[in-house]
């Protein structure tokens, strides 16, 4: 599904855009098919409570590995996307790695955890709609004046948004699970080293999204500072 939403917004959706930006535009449109059915999908996953009550050591239900599925193809095909056009871009290639890492162990290897695992992917793509949308106008603002005031106009509140999410929302919930976790309330279930392993990446990963935003706080002042100081003279 992923591979034909890629190549219809390359070859389709995105045939007129400077081929400079037609790749990272056909991935914003993936992850826009991800992100939010992503959220809505490991809400009702993890609330569900037909099959197995819900909690850090229960196992996986269906409907948990079903959304575990969507989400490994997703990042499957987006890390192909950066082999082929971004190779360099070791960042988002190792993110994708590590996120893999995490869903394929979960889903196949122990077949526990997906409620923990759930919850991160819930508070990752929450902000997904806001992201991509504010890329894909970043993308064409030097030479679309709509998409420019449209990516001005959403900075503010999107990197408000992520900040919060990113910032408080996710490490407290990483706190949670690190406590449960190793107090060794899993060791039957999921091994201490494959515990580890996903906590591990979740901060690194948690890290990593608040210094990137940091930056593009600290980008946004100079910014608004430039702006009124040319206004002052």
């Amino acid at each position: 599904m992923f591979v034909i939403i890629y190549l219809i917004a390359y070859y389709g959706v995105f045939r007129n855009w400077n081929p400079k930006y037609r790749p990272e535009a056909s991935s914003c449109l993936i992850s826009l098919a991800h992100g939010t059915p992503a959220v809505f999908l490991a809400i009702f996953a993890i609330t569900n409570q037909s099959q197995s009550p819900r909690g850090f050591a229960s196992s996986n239900t269906e409907l948990q590995n079903i959304v575990l599925d969507y989400s490994i193809s997703y990042f499957t095909m987006d890390l192909i996307h950066y082999l082929v056009f971004n190779p360099n871009d070791v960042l988002f290639i190792g993110h994708h790695l590590a996120t893999l890492f995490v869903f394929v162990t979960c889903r196949y290897l122990v077949s526990h955890g997906a409620f923990a695992i759930l919850v991160l992917l819930g508070l990752a793509e929450v902000t997904s709609f806001c992201q991509n949308t504010w890329t894909l106008a970043g993308a064409r603002k030097s030479d679309v004046a709509a998409a420019g005031k449209l990516y001005d106009f959403l900075s503010p509140p999107f990197y408000a948004f992520y900040s919060v999410v990113r910032g408080i929302a996710g490490p407290v919930f990483v706190y949670k699970m690190g406590a449960f976790y190793l107090s060794g309330a899993a060791d039957n279930v999921i091994p201490r080293w494959l515990v580890v392993s996903w906590l591990v990446i979740v901060v690194v990963a948690i890290s990593v999204s608040i210094l990137w935003v940091a930056n593009l706080w600290v980008d946004l002042l100079k910014q608004r500072s430039g702006k009124m100081e040319k206004k002052m003279t």
